[in-house]
Formats: structure tokens, C-alpha cells, sequence
């Protein structure tokens, strides 16, 4: 320390300690307050990279929850009988065709009549195909019921030919239909066979079932 006209100098990079209790209280505060603003910065900075890596987590878990997921048809229970390699009760896909069962029973046998099955009807649940033999009437079970009523779904032509007003020709076009569209699911399915209105149906709705 020198003194220059009276006055003390201290050497130039020299600093003053504070020479008030004031000046000592400001430093400290400048202190604090410098370390406080950098635990701040550095818990801004952890809190940003956690909720990035939450979002990261969030849009890895939406990806799977909304990932395509391919649901199938359903399953359709069909009974193959008669002239096919291997009869009995198969399950099918949704949307299966005569030909899907025929092909899953092994296929016709030798003397299967072929022209008698048609191989591109869809197939309803819980049906029963019957493949004839060559001479053979085909059906899909007994043309009448216990009650003998005529089974629309299972009755051949002659059996739909006992029945009032119904000759052979309407009786080929109920069959028709029902290799078309499949099993009768209710009598009133009638009115879609060309040549049957609300009078026939009228008069034949207690002698057929389904």
C-alpha cells in the first residue's frame, strides 16, 4: 500500500476487502445468489431431458397400442357327406364356398356325381353338404320333418313337388335359390323364389320348414 497526495493506493490486480459489514453482506448475497441461479439452470436442464425421455417412452408404447391388427372371419361349422373322401364336421373360414369343404374332405370320390353340387354356393353355418353319387338323388338331409312339414333346406324336387301349387318348375327354382344363397332361414325367404307371392306363401307357410 502507498500513499499518493495523501492518498492510499493498493497495487494495480489487487482487490479491496469489503470495509463494511454492508459491503460484506452484498458480496454474500451475490454469492448465493449466483449459485442459486445455477442449481436452477441445472434443474431446468434435468427436467428437460426426463420429459423428453418420457415422450420418447409415450410414442414408442402409442406405436404398438395402435399397431394394425388383422382380424379374421368367422368360423363356419359345416357337415360333408356322401361321395367326398373323407366326410365329417369341418370348420371353415368366414366366407367359404362349397368347394372349401369339398376340398377339405379329401376331395370327390370316383363315384361322386359332380354336376349335382354347386361348387361356388356360399356356405352358412351349421349346414350339411351331401355329394351324391352318380344316379343318386342329391339332398342335404330328410326332406321332411317329424312333424311332416316339407324342409325347405333339405327337400329335392319331388318331396317340394307334394306340395300345393308347386310343380316341378318352381320346385327346380327353390332349389336354385338355395344353392345360390344358401340355407332358407325363414319361410318368408319364399317370396325371394321367382314365381312365389304373398298368396302362395300364404298357403304354404304350415307345410314347410326350415
Amino acid at each position: 500500500m502507498r500513499r499518493w497526495h495523501g492518498v492510499e493506493v493498493s497495487p494495480p490486480g489487487i482487490d479491496h476487502a469489503p470495509r463494511t459489514a454492508a459491503d460484506a453482506h452484498r458480496a454474500r448475497r451475490r454469492r448465493v445468489g449466483t449459485g442459486a441461479a445455477l442449481v436452477l439452470v441445472l434443474a431446468a436442464a434435468a427436467i428437460a431431458v426426463a420429459v423428453g425421455f418420457v415422450r420418447s417412452v409415450a410414442t414408442a408404447d402409442t406405436g404398438v397400442a395402435v399397431a394394425p391388427v388383422e382380424i379374421s372371419a368367422a368360423a363356419l361349422y359345416v357337415h360333408v357327406s356322401g361321395a367326398v373322401e373323407r366326410p365329417g364336421l369341418y370348420r371353415l373360414d368366414g366366407g367359404a364356398r362349397v368347394v372349401d369343404v369339398v376340398s377339405a374332405a379329401g376331395g370327390f370320390t370316383d363315384t361322386a356325381d359332380r354336376t349335382a353340387v354347386n361348387l361356388a354356393r356360399p356356405l352358412v353355418d351349421g349346414e350339411q353338404v351331401q355329394v351324391p353319387e352318380v344316379g343318386e338323388a342329391s339332398s342335404t338331409g330328410a326332406p321332411v320333418s317329424g312333424d311332416g312339414r316339407v324342409n325347405l333346406n333339405t327337400a329335392d324336387v319331388a318331396a317340394l313337388d307334394t306340395l300345393p301349387r308347386v310343380g316341378p318348375a318352381i320346385a327346380e327354382r327353390i332349389i336354385a335359390w338355395r344353392e345360390e344363397n344358401g340355407r332358407f332361414t325363414s319361410v318368408d325367404d319364399l317370396l325371394s323364389v321367382p314365381g312365389i307371392g304373398e298368396k302362395m306363401l300364404a298357403g304354404l307357410r304350415d307345410l314347410v320348414t326350415v
